[in-house]
Formats: C-alpha cells, sequence, structure tokens
C-alpha cells in the first residue's frame, strides 16, 4: 500500500514562511521524480516545484526565488520551503510522486491528500 502524508499547511501572513513535508511510505523499487502540486479554488492544479532522484530542481516562475524543494532518499520524504508567501500562494499543496512499485510495471503518479496553506494580506 502507498501513502502520502503531507504536513505543515496552515496560516500566515504575507510574507511569512512555511515549511512543508511528505512522508512516503510503500514497497518501491524507483521513485523518480518528487513534486509539489497546488490548486486554489477555481484554478486548476499546478506544478509548484519538482526534483528528481538525481537532485536536479525545477520551479514554477510564480515561485522562482522564494520556495525551494528538497528530498531524503534515505527516508522518502520530500519537503518545501516556501518563503516571502504572497497571498496569491494561498491553495491545497499536494504532494506527488512517479514511482515504480515493488512487483509492478511502469510508473505511477501517487498523490498524498493535500494541505491547505492560507496566506493573509
Amino acid at each position: 500500500q502507498v501513502q502520502l502524508v503531507e504536513s505543515g499547511g496552515g496560516l500566515v501572513q504575507a510574507g511569512g514562511s512555511l515549511r512543508l513535508s511528505c512522508a512516503v511510505s510503500g514497497s518501491f523499487f524507483s521513485i523518480n521524480a518528487m513534486n509539489w502540486y497546488r490548486q486554489a479554488p477555481g484554478k486548476q492544479r499546478e506544478l509548484v516545484a519538482s526534483i528528481i532522484s538525481g537532485g536536479s530542481t525545477n520551479y514554477a516562475d510564480s515561485v522562482k526565488g522564494r520556495f525551494t524543494i528538497s528530498r531524503d532518499n534515505a527516508k522518502n520524504t520530500v519537503a518545501l520551503q516556501m518563503n516571502s508567501l504572497k497571498p496569491e500562494d494561498t491553495a491545497v499543496y499536494y504532494c506527488n510522486i512517479r514511482a515504480r512499485r515493488v512487483g509492478f510495471n511502469g510508473f505511477n503518479d501517487y498523490w498524498g491528500q493535500g494541505t491547505q496553506v492560507t496566506v493573509s494580506s
């Protein structure tokens, strides 16, 4: 069974910081990309940041220079440090991995339940 459990969301004032964490459990042959997505009310889910197994990272233009994604391959965790938060960062943030499970063929996407981040002005 695969579980992705996010934590660290909450309410913060503009300019503040939050750190999201995602703990991944399950038996994986390989975890390729670990990602953070977000979805604001009335908007499509968007990719915020990604990090692949080699450590390369990619960010949405709207968060570059403010957010930092990191992963611990030994612990199967991924984190998102969010600084200089803005009201437009308000959304539900989802942890996502693209992974191949032990005993399964191919790579699939797995999702956490989401954690709310609210930034007040």
